[in-house]
């Protein structure tokens, strides 16, 4: 018999067989009670908690309100902003209810359990400082409420009898820069497996050789226990064996695997394909353990003067910043939400996310391997020195190093991960210790992880030019600071520069100020920013001078734009002025409608579809004959436009100025109402695309427009109804703002609105609330039974509007 077939005959003696037989994963998503406030007798198992709130998790208690200016008021000079005198800053964090102390109480048995199992607890996120007590006892803490983190409890689980499970949390005032959210917000789960087992986190998977012909998958397998063998499976996309590798030789407690893939398929943003590897610990012939972890093949490099490289394609990174709230829903994690902010940006062109300023759910990384998003994963906003009198300064000394290990044990096998960061814009880029806590902290993730680049966001550039700092990072990160680029190139070893953190323009949808100007920090009566795109903050800029570096500079590797969406707290240039409580930075608001920038970015970045929008709306009683400015944001060189039929010229791009490089600008147009067209023109001249706007009346009807129709009855899926008004002639109508009411009925419910107005204090989940430049968002979720879900939507004087949904097993 022919060794070929002989190893053929022993493949086959080990197929995969069910994870449930070997460990179970149990999300503990149901079943919880709730109290806020401090009670010194909630750890205890006997405790007497039936008049709490019945909750499910992830869950966000201080998303629900109410928005109060004394919540967290600090008066404080923002250095980072350049700001030398303290002032009175209302909603930095979002005035939103986050401080304070509270419980969460579960109670579980687990029938899978057989006495010599394992059990662990695993939280992939808990804001904040969370203390955790298992019938009655504690069995263990953590601090950072961004880090994941897990617990042996199998000598405080009780076998055959509920456990109850116990968690306070405790967000200090004066902890965060924006609004952090409060309680489980991220999954909690129950592990349960073998002594003989492969260890939490305990798989790497990398691809250290890449080819068209065959690629090297590098699997090591760290386990617990003796005279073992693992046998693993790679399976591709459609679920198919394509490689196959046992082994018995053990090194100290970790397998090392080398798996030959033939005619690998590669993981990119354009082409996301993911493998499967089925790893199965054997004791003998006796399965022990298995687990599944998905991984792409894919090289990245990072070279002098060339740049990034991805699969040997040099590209720019076309990133957005991102921070962890999903606006109305809080922090608490929701996949479907996530997945709607993703594939929005992916429609502007977005190919790179930032996690600003702290650890990725599991969820946002998952979405981003199967969509093809590339991830800069950051850790921290504060090191040893702090940015805010409670934050993360207070536990630096203590968690950085597990904070670290735990970041990348736990994220490591994400292809979308092609960089890390180890700070943002800390203000330990000042002096000698802090350059030797950058060297330690890249040291720590070079150690964990020797396959991807570390990076830290820097904005003072003048010091870590001179201190050392900047030089012995993998890659130098500059946050702004635009005039200091070439200088940083000059004197950085590396020989590229990333734009970790650019733009900061600031814009209110919908909303256009007069005159047309640049301006930096400037504030208007109401408390909003101008959508000609032209405003910025006292250490930001306008988005087409990051274009231009981009463009001109071969050496800048791309650029992480802050924000893709508007986020709760830090309402710069408003954060000292009251109601002003979410921010003005995000391409989109904070109910993801897109503002004008959005099609700016576009027309750059989406190379596969046409971009042709006109700003500002063409509805200003009381401006007529008054000079109006309209730009167009397309990705044609040129363009004409009418008026009422009649022409305003041509305009074509040029380099004249940074804006007449990258928009279409008619300085001069005189406000009169009607039609504004625009027509575009190919480079030969030639027009290919057209479109037009018009002067509303009065709002008449209700028009709901849903993100998506069918939903998954398990009562977390979500869907994102956009609601507008038009005119008795279908015109939209974009200076409304009428109060509307909603009402879900059938087999799902209301769960929240948002209108993107930053200065509003109206409740997300009361089934209420005002149009803001004519739209708003109503989000519905299912129930966890299939049927038919009904939303309506009305307004005093308004024809209603329906729309029907539906839910499927």
């Amino acid at each position: 018999m022919s060794k070929t077939l002989i190893s053929l005959i022993l493949i086959c003696l080990y197929i995969p067989i069910s994870i449930a037989q070997t460990r179970s994963v149990i999300e503990l998503d149901k079943g919880w009670k709730f109290q806020k406030g401090e009670n010194s007798q909630a750890y205890q198992k006997d405790f007497n908690d039936a008049k709490w709130q019945d909750i499910t998790v992830p869950h966000d208690w201080a998303i629900y309100g109410p928005f109060d200016k004394e919540i967290d008021k600090q008066t404080v000079a923002i250095e980072q902003n350049g700001e030398k005198v303290a002032t009175e800053k209302t909603g930095r964090t979002g005035a939103l209810p986050y401080v304070g102390t509270a419980w969460y109480r579960n109670e579980f048995t687990l029938p899978q359990y057989k006495l010599g199992q394992k059990v662990l607890i695993a939280f992939e996120g808990a804001m904040s400082e969370p203390k955790v007590f298992l019938n009655g006892k504690k069995v263990g803490e953590w601090a950072y409420g961004y880090s994941y983190f897990y617990f042996d409890i199998t000598d405080d689980f009780i076998a055959n009898q509920t456990n109850v499970l116990a968690v306070e949390l405790s967000n200090l005032g004066s902890s965060s820069r924006w609004y952090p959210g409060a309680g489980l917000y991220r999954k909690v789960q129950l592990i349960v497996k073998n002594e003989q087992s492969i260890h939490h986190w305990g798989t790497t998977i990398t691809t250290p050789v890449i080819s068209k012909e065959m690629a090297k998958v590098n699997i090591k397998t760290k386990v617990t226990g003796k005279n073992l063998n693992v046998v693993t499976y790679i399976l591709n996309a459609h679920k198919d064996t394509v490689a196959t590798n046992k082994t018995d030789a053990i090194f100290g407690n970790e397998f090392e695997q080398n798996i030959a893939v033939v005619h690998p398929k590669l993981w990119s943003p354009e082409r996301p394909y993911l493998y499967t590897a089925i790893s199965q610990l054997y004791e003998g012939k006796t399965l022990k353990d298995e687990i599944e972890t998905r991984f792409g093949i894919r090289e990245i490099k990072y070279e002098a003067n060339k740049g990034f490289s991805l699969n040997g394609k040099v590209r720019k990174f076309k990133g957005v910043c991102l921070h962890h709230d999903l606006g109305p829903l809080g922090t608490a994690v929701n996949k479907s939400a996530l997945r709607r902010q993703l594939q929005i940006l992916k429609d502007m062109g977005v190919d790179a996310i930032r996690s600003s300023h702290n650890m990725p759910s599991i969820e946002q990384l998952e979405l981003c391997d199967e969509m093809g998003l590339m991830f800069l994963a950051e850790s921290f906003d504060e090191w040893a020195k702090p940015k805010v009198e409670n934050g993360y300064n207070r536990f630096f000394e203590a968690y950085a190093e597990k904070d670290v290990v735990n970041l990348i044990h736990a994220t490591r096998n994400h292809p979308s991960i092609i960089m890390w960061s180890a700070g943002n814009e800390v203000p330990d880029q000042w002096g000698s210790e802090g350059v030797k806590r950058a060297k330690w902290l890249q040291d720590i993730f070079h150690r964990e992880d020797p396959t991807r680049p570390v990076t830290v966001g820097m904005d003072q550039v003048q010091s870590v030019m001179e201190n050392g700092f900047g030089a012995l990072l993998d890659i130098p990160g500059l946050n702004y600071r635009l005039p200091l680029y070439e200088e940083a190139y000059e004197k950085f070893p590396q020989g590229f520069i990333l734009g970790s953190e650019t733009a900061s323009t600031v814009s209110s949808r919908g909303i256009y100020k007069f005159p047309v100007v640049q301006a930096k920090m400037k504030q208007y009566d109401d408390f909003q920013s101008s959508s000609y795109d032209l405003e910025a903050c006292s250490w930001s800029n306008i988005p087409d001078l990051d274009f231009e570096l981009q463009d001109d500079k071969p050496w800048v590797i791309g650029e992480f734009v802050w924000t893709g969406f508007d986020y709760l707290g830090e309402p710069t240039p408003y954060d000292d002025q009251w109601p002003s409580r979410s921010s003005y930075f995000g391409i989109c608001d904070l109910a993801g409608i897109p503002k004008d920038r959005y099609y700016l970015y576009r027309s750059r970045w989406n190379t596969e579809d046409e971009t042709l929008h006109i700003l500002p709306h063409w509805n200003w009683k009381g401006r007529e004959g008054e000079i109006t400015p309209v730009f167009v944001y397309t990705n044609y060189d040129s363009a004409e436009l009418f008026v009422n039929g009649k022409s305003m010229g041509i305009q074509k791009k040029n380099k004249t100025t940074p804006q007449n490089r990258y928009r279409l600008m008619w300085m001069d147009v005189t406000y009169e109402p009607g039609t504004l067209k625009v027509v575009a023109f190919d480079k030969n001249g030639n027009p290919v695309a057209e479109k037009e706007i018009h002067t509303a009346e009065k709002p008449y009807k209700i028009v709901l427009d849903a993100d998506r129709k069918t939903l998954k009855s398990n009562g977390k899926d979500l869907a994102f109804i956009t609601v507008s008004v038009v005119d008795k002639n279908g015109i939209p109508c974009p200076t409304a703002t009428n109060q509307l009411n909603f009402k879900v009925k059938g087999n799902g419910f209301y769960k929240a609105a948002a209108n993107g107005d930053a200065t509003s204090l109206e409740l997300f989940h009361l089934p209420t609330m005002k149009l803001f430049s004519g739209k708003l968002v109503v989000i519905v979720s299912s129930k966890e039974e299939a049927g038919t879900i009904k939303l309506s939507v009305r307004g005093k004087g308004l024809k209603s509007g329906t729309i029907e949904l539906k839910s499927t097993d």
